[in-house]
């Protein structure tokens, strides 16, 4: 069964060649024009992934993600002709998986969208660790300190997961990004700092113990 796409955009031409393009690859896509339709969509159709435009009628980008988020961990890949910093670290807050500007090479999309399924349908790992008074499930895919749930996005657990199941070992951004998204990790330095930020906040709501080591010009370890 092929897999479903959903394309939100509201310029017409890049969604047609972005559809055109993705059914040549053989997935089922369907396409909406504005904020609303999408959370419509994605409720109604249930797709394996979501291609986001940000700057969009009725509802933003944003705060589409939000909605989706709220019951959903189905990857988000969002496109827009923002590149500053602040826009792309607000989409991957709001719970972006991934982020490509615009403009993008076709066959650049296709690589991302195909690593992300391909990440989505890896064998999961029926262990739980222990590391201290945290506890990482990766069967469940869920994270515990001192028995306290810790609320982890999809990539932010898959990079716990890579770190937690690899401890001491150093792992730098390019080859967490590659190892996490499935892709040449190039340019993608502000994507995984903002994931390792935001996974130390979480745990740190919870113990002092620092789990994430920055091993400085080298990249990152888990010292759990």
């Amino acid at each position: 069964m092929a897999r479903k796409i959903l394309v939100v955009e509201d310029d017409h031409n890049i969604s047609d060649l972005i559809r055109m393009y993705l059914e040549k690859e053989g997935f089922e896509v369907q396409a909406v024009f504005d904020g609303g339709s999408a959370v419509e969509a994605f409720r109604s159709w249930q797709p394996d992934m979501v291609l986001l435009d940000l700057m969009l009628p009725v509802m933003d980008g944003w705060a589409v993600c939000g909605k989706i988020r709220e019951t959903s961990r189905t990857p988000i890949i969002m496109i827009t002709a923002k590149s500053e910093v602040f826009d792309r670290i607000q989409g991957l807050e709001m719970g972006a998986d991934d982020y490509i500007v615009k403009p993008f090479d076709l066959d650049e999309l296709g690589a991302r969208v195909a690593a992300h399924l391909r990440r989505e349908q890896r064998h999961s790992r029926a262990a739980v660790r222990f590391f201290g008074e945290c506890a990482v499930d990766y069967s469940a895919r869920t994270v515990t300190v001192s028995g306290q749930a810790v609320a982890l996005s999809r990539r932010e657990f898959d990079i716990l997961e890579l770190l937690s199941l690899h401890a001491g070992q150093v792992f730098d951004r390019e080859r967490i990004y590659e190892l996490v998204w499935g892709i040449d990790g190039g340019g993608s330095s502000d994507t995984v700092m903002e994931h390792v930020r935001k996974i130390r906040a979480k745990l740190a709501a919870h113990t002092s113990r620092s789990c994430i080591e920055t091993v400085w010009g080298c990249g990152y370890k888990w010292n759990g």
